[in-house]
């Protein structure tokens, strides 16, 4: 079912605050990653306020939807969505990166209630998200496993063997989200170990594929009902994001991948992401 203006509307307004509270955390931090969290904040608040079957209040429900984060570094967008979807109070957010917080710089499951994986080396998410896909349905258990992976850490070895797994299973309840925003840490992927083409490299091993305009929420939204409507095939969204979304003045730009803001530069992002406007447009509808 499409969602209403309204609703769309509301979606937006909550990857705005994402947004604001991942610059506050970093700038409080004063180190972590910029353009990837930004980048990603659309597809986090979809997931955390309408895709999600979960409980903040119960983070272990047996019926929930697991959220496999493969690239960890990007992690203060997925503690941003779960403080204002409730999984623990905002100003903890504050505490990113301090000694004997919960939330440190690479998510830890065993910290913080809520997290499925502990991940920091980049490669492993794939194949950990479609392990445990493939024991849910050994279990017979309905519950749908999604992993938010990278562009660059396409470049491991790791990844493909999950790809293979997945796809010589037919794990259909499987669903891999993968932030192509063309950035890694030394510069853009296409220079530094080119990856295209992409799509076609998951078709061969038995995927279904979807290219989506990852900061139009609407769009991915209805990239992942098309997902969990296919039989037989785990489904690879590939969502084109902008690094640094909010902030023009760092978009598109590698430099910001593990930079931090400092204070007077994170005031000029935070006026920015506040008057964010405009209707995103769909390039790979």
């Amino acid at each position: 079912m499409a969602l209403s203006d309204t609703e769309v509307a509301a979606l937006e307004k909550k990857a705005a605050l994402v947004r604001e509270t991942i610059v506050e955390m970093l700038v409080a931090a004063g180190s972590g990653h910029t353009a990837g969290p930004l980048g990603l904040a659309d597809i986090f608040t979809a997931f955390y306020f309408h895709i999600l079957k979960h409980d903040p209040t119960n983070p272990e429900w047996y019926e929930r939807d697991w959220l496999v984060l493969s690239n960890g570094h990007t992690v203060p967008v997925r503690y941003a969505a779960m403080a204002r979807a409730g999984y623990f109070p905002l100003e903890e957010c504050l505490t990113l990166r301090k000694f004997g917080s919960r939330l440190q710089g690479h998510p830890e499951r065993l910290r913080l209630p809520g997290l499925e994986t502990t991940s920091g080396p980049l490669g492993e998410g794939l194949s950990q998200a479609a392990g445990i896909a493939f024991a849910h349905r050994m279990d017979g258990k309905k519950n749908h496993v999604y992993c938010v992976m990278s562009d660059g850490e396409q470049e491991e070895g790791n990844i493909w063997e999950g790809v293979m797994f997945a796809g010589k299973h037919k794990l259909a309840n499987l669903t891999a989200v993968m932030d192509r925003n063309n950035i890694q840490i030394d510069g853009m992927t296409e220079d530094v170990m080119p990856l295209e083409p992409l799509a076609d490299k998951y078709r061969a091993f038995n995927w279904h594929v979807i290219e989506v305009n990852g900061n139009d929420v609407a769009a991915f939204i209805a990239a992942v009902e098309e997902a969990k409507a296919i039989a037989e095939k785990p489904t690879l969204i590939l969502a084109h994001t902008i690094p640094g979304k909010g902030v023009p003045d760092i978009e598109f730009d590698y430099r910001w991948h593990g930079k931090t803001p400092s204070k007077s530069e994170s005031e000029k992002f935070l006026k920015e992401i506040r008057t964010m406007g405009g209707k995103v447009t769909d390039e790979y509808a």
